[in-house]
């Protein structure tokens, strides 16, 4: 818990029971020192049973050091949920030695009748008390009658529409946006006031009249541009695809994919490194781990949030952190620049997290490049699953990578495969040597480490514009 400063200390009073609620302590610098005191007690001889001597007490003290944190419980005790059963005539049982599984059982322990015993899903986020408002009842004038329900008037479960104004587009839509919304226009031109913007908006029209498909992270690879502005400004130069061959890509407005064959080296591949045993190496041993993990798993009421500071207008105008600490250390060229590997794929290297999404152009080895050109200037029909590909492309790519990230492994972890067979090793060998020594495999290791703002979920960014 110490290592992670956003966690709170929890406290549980009943430490063996998997069903007791903790209680959690917040986290507080502080200047304080560590004492060590003895309390040393000299009694002295009693020469007259009648008088009764003092003993004569010393104190020794030593400081050991400095305290810089410390941990206040200062909230309130939740609700404890007991594992018990009322019977018939209200005494309570325990059910603890019956629901859980102390040792291995047998079939029998599962099949025992039991009275339902289902612990709360949640207990209480928060364990402040907080002043709740409510609102005063509404008083209508006379005659007033409340209006038919309707799916006007209703709560939405969904958040507030965000106005970035992003036009989406399906793969079976029949056409495709030529411009922007006005109100996207009007959102950018409100913002772009300083020449580092109007800089970005340049550089952004160069990158889609080179390639007229991007993804995000490949834009934020090239251009450096913070990402809150880079939510006005894509929707400004392109529309967003949701399904198909190019979901999740911005495409250039006024330009068709589906219509044209040569825009299937801008297809969308969907690859994570695969896992398990009979690959070689269990999860524990991969060498890209997991951004998350359901054994880490932290439930709300024990992560301290930080103080998340909302970004308006005027921030953006100014420029958006051109003074702040940590971006002192980068020029402003590549301040919100990410890794070129964040997007694409090269022979030798591993990917920095265990899925990632490539355009089909940005899969520099050319055994891959021949698998997705086998069939140029045949191309004769667009479909959602393989865009102009062949059927199973994305399949073959996905395989032939997979043999390659596992090549770079046994290189750098030979005792992972040293049960496997000869035969298979020859199955499954390619076609290239790495040729890479102890320290240049450690130098990319360490190029490869996730960059601020890089994402290995998939960059649907539906959720940042609707």
């Amino acid at each position: 818990i110490y290592a992670d400063p956003a966690k709170r200390l929890e406290l549980y009073f009943r430490p063996k029971d998997p069903y007791c609620h903790p209680v959690c302590a917040n986290r507080f610098p502080t200047s304080t020192m560590l004492l060590k005191v003895k309390r040393r007690t000299k009694k002295k001889k009693q020469l007259d049973t009648e008088e009764e001597i003092q003993p004569e007490v010393q104190f020794e003290m030593e400081i050991l050091g400095t305290v810089t944190t410390v941990y206040k419980f200062q909230g309130m005790s939740d609700f404890q949920y007991l594992a018990m059963h009322s019977g018939p005539d209200g005494k309570q049982t325990s059910m603890y030695d019956k629901v859980l599984m102390l040792k291995p059982e047998k079939e029998e322990f599962f099949n025992r009748e039991l009275p339902l015993y289902i612990p709360p899903p949640i207990f209480s986020r928060l364990d402040t008390p907080v002043d709740y408002f409510y609102r005063p009842d509404i008083q209508h004038r006379e005659g007033y009658n409340n209006p038919q329900v309707s799916g006007e008037n209703l709560i939405g479960l969904s958040r507030a529409r965000r106005p970035h104004n992003a036009i989406f587009v399906n793969f079976d839509d029949e056409e495709i946006p030529t411009k922007p919304l006005d109100a996207a226009v009007q959102t950018w031109k409100k913002v772009c006031t300083n020449p580092v913007d109007k800089k970005a908006e340049e550089e952004l029209r160069k990158l889609f009249e080179v390639r007229p498909v991007w993804s995000r992270n490949a834009v934020k690879a090239n251009i450096s541009v913070h990402p809150d502005k880079l939510k006005l400004l894509l929707p400004y130069l392109a529309y967003y695809m949701l399904t198909g061959p190019w979901r999740s890509l911005w495409v250039r407005f006024g330009y068709d994919p589906r219509k044209h064959p040569e825009a299937k080296i801008y297809q969308v591949l969907d690859f994570r490194i695969r896992c398990g045993m009979k690959y070689g190496y269990a999860p524990n041993d991969m060498p890209v781990k997991a951004k998350r993990s359901t054994y880490n798993y932290s439930l709300p009421i024990t992560v301290k949030k930080p103080v998340s500071h909302t970004v308006s207008v005027h921030d953006l105008k100014q420029g958006l952190g051109t003074s702040g600490a940590s971006g002192a250390k980068k020029p402003a060229s590549s301040r919100y620049k990410l890794k070129e590997s964040i997007y694409v794929f090269r022979e030798g290297a591993l990917p920095p997290y265990r899925q990632m999404f490539y355009q089909l152009c940005d899969l520099n080895v050319e055994s891959l490049q021949k698998i997705i050109h086998r069939n140029d200037g045949t191309e004769s029909e667009c479909t959602e699953r393989d865009g102009w590909c062949l059927p199973k492309t994305s399949d073959d790519l996905r395989d032939s990578m997979s043999l390659m990230i596992k090549q770079i492994i046994r290189s750098t972890r030979p005792a992972l495969f040293s049960n496997t067979t000869s035969s298979e090793d020859g199955k499954e060998q390619l076609a290239y040597e790495s040729g890479e020594d102890e320290d240049d495999e450690e130098e990319e290791e360490e190029e490869f480490k996730p960059s601020d703002g890089s994402e290995n979920e998939m960059e649907t960014e539906i959720l940042d514009y609707v």
